[in-house]
């Protein structure tokens, strides 16, 4: 566990950071658990791969009422958005066939569920634009995920024990360490921070869940505990995600 910003520059702290996009609340405030906008528009654009006719372009993800967001109950990570409400913005090109509207409908459904079903966001809206009209039929195309590109190995009590949850692909160290502490005035962890990539069908908030539930049994426990997923592993070859999924159990 390390107990500053690593050894990063700062220029490619900066640079890691600002490729993860916004750092979005899972489930609600006593969740403590938090999901790169990198790592969600990819699920969604693989959703939007299963909807013919459509071709999801740029997508944003950010809270619908900042003024009305709560407050987290753990420390969050840094820049963090506060737990409330989103609303997804996207863009799409419509092929011929199908009127724009219901077309729209469709993408917009695929896009609600994937990210309160499949991630565990809270999404309050969704506004879609048609920006083009293709001559011919076509679909999103499914991105291909980095399968163990950021991948770390455990060290610690804490990191072993997160790694070992079902669920989670592996650690990872965007911010500067795949597990990142404060010490308290009584030599205790008063909070950690746990960055992760979950596994491939399995539910972003069940695994960070049951990560901040296994770490809350450790004999010498973090008295809070902030988890952060940095990416969702994509099915091996890139295959569309399931309606099934498994759950993580602690």
């Amino acid at each position: 566990m390390t107990t500053g910003r690593g050894t990063e520059g700062w220029t490619a702290a900066v640079r890691h950071r600002l490729a993860l996009g916004r750092l979005l609340a899972l489930g609600d405030a006593a969740d403590g658990a938090w999901l790169a906008e990198r790592a969600a528009t990819a699920e969604l654009r693989r959703a939007a791969a299963a909807v013919p006719g459509a071709v999801l372009g740029e997508v944003r993800i950010a809270l619908a009422d900042p003024d009305g967001a709560g407050a987290p109950e753990v420390p969050p990570p840094p820049g963090a958005q506060p737990p409330g409400p989103l609303r997804i913005d996207g863009e799409f090109a419509a092929a011929p066939g199908e009127p724009l509207p219901a077309l729209a409908d469709r993408l917009r459904g695929a896009l609600f569920a994937c990210a309160t079903d499949g991630l565990g966001l809270r999404v309050a809206e969704v506004d879609l634009r048609v920006t083009a009209l293709l001559d011919t039929a076509a679909r999103s195309p499914a991105p291909a995920g980095p399968v163990g590109r950021d991948a770390v190995e455990p060290e610690g009590a804490v990191g072993t024990a997160a790694a070992a949850v079902p669920g989670v692909a592996h650690l990872t160290r965007t911010l500067g360490g795949a597990v990142v502490g404060t010490v308290a005035a009584d030599g205790g962890v008063e909070h950690v921070r746990v960055e992760l990539a979950t596994a491939a069908g399995h539910h972003p908030l069940e695994v960070a869940r049951a990560v901040r539930a296994r770490l809350a049994r450790l004999a010498e426990a973090p008295r809070t505990v902030a988890v952060l997923v940095t990416a969702v592993e994509a099915p091996a070859g890139g295959a569309e995600r399931g309606s099934a999924r498994r759950t993580a159990r602690s």
